[in-house]
C-alpha cells in the first residue's frame, strides 16, 4: 500500500472546523469537516465515512487542499460543450 499523502499543516482541526462554518458551499463543508478528522489524527477510513466517500476521493481532496487551501475543495463550473461554429463563423451570422 502507499504512503498517506500528508495533509498540510497550516490548518489544524480547529480551523478546517471553522473553516467548515463559514462556509456556504455544503460540499466544500462536508471536504474541511472530513479534512478535520485526519488533521485531529483520525484516519482517513473515517474521515470517507464522515465525508461519504471512498478512500480515494479522500486522497484527491487532500491533494486539492494542499495545493490550493481551502479553495481548492469548491467544485469548479464546467467547461461546458466546445462550439460548432468558429469566430469566422459566428460573425457571418
Amino acid at each position: 500500500m502507499a504512503a498517506a499523502v500528508p495533509l498540510r499543516s497550516d490548518f489544524d482541526a480547529e480551523a478546517l472546523r471553522a473553516l467548515a462554518k463559514g462556509s456556504r458551499d455544503p460540499a466544500q463543508t462536508r471536504r474541511l469537516l472530513a479534512l478535520s478528522v485526519v488533521a485531529a489524527g483520525g484516519t482517513r477510513s473515517e474521515a470517507a465515512e464522515i465525508g461519504g466517500v471512498g478512500l480515494q476521493t479522500v486522497r484527491d481532496w487532500v491533494v486539492a487542499f494542499n495545493a490550493d487551501g481551502p479553495s481548492g475543495l469548491i467544485d469548479g463550473k464546467a467547461p461546458g460543450a466546445r462550439p460548432r461554429l468558429n469566430a469566422d463563423q459566428r460573425d457571418i451570422l
